[in-house]
């Protein structure tokens, strides 16, 4: 006599189904995201040029300069402050109606890359069409 009840012992299965579909979403974004950290990864070093460019004569021309701290000098008068605001009277006062003046941007190699862009952008607002950045010839290695 069997008093035991008769079970039926099955076998514990797991669906692995969703569990691939998460794994290859995963896959895939790991994928797509490793690829966007290689443009961390650039280095720009600033600011050589190889050659320098003729200036033309012009007695007119605008000086801005950018000294390492952030602070700005318009025709080597240094601003009260370095907002926008300031440079953007000192621009005024030096050039007047006059949107034709052809600019130098002196920017320090060492400034801060704001500095500079915050500069471009009120000579952009004030309508100067005629933008150049000041470099230095780099000099060939074993020359002093």
């Amino acid at each position: 006599m069997n008093l035991k009840p008769s079970r039926r012992h099955e076998e514990p299965e797991i669906n692995v189904v969703s569990l691939i579909d998460v794994v290859l979403l995963l896959v895939v974004f790991f994928i797509l995201s490793a690829k966007f950290t290689d443009e961390g990864r650039l280095r720009v070093h600033l600011p050589h040029a190889s050659s320098v460019p003729v200036e033309k004569a012009n007695a007119e021309a605008l000086v801005v300069s950018v000294t390492q701290q952030g602070t700005y000098l318009v025709n080597q008068h240094e601003l009260l402050n370095s907002s926008p605001e300031t440079l953007r009277a000192a621009l005024l006062k030096e050039a007047g109606t006059n949107r034709s003046l052809r600019i130098t941007l002196r920017a320090d190699a060492r400034a801060t890359h704001q500095s500079v862009i915050t500069a471009m952008d009120v000579l952009g607002r004030l309508g100067f069409a005629e933008v150049t950045i000041a470099t230095v010839k780099e000099e060939p290695a074993g020359r002093p």
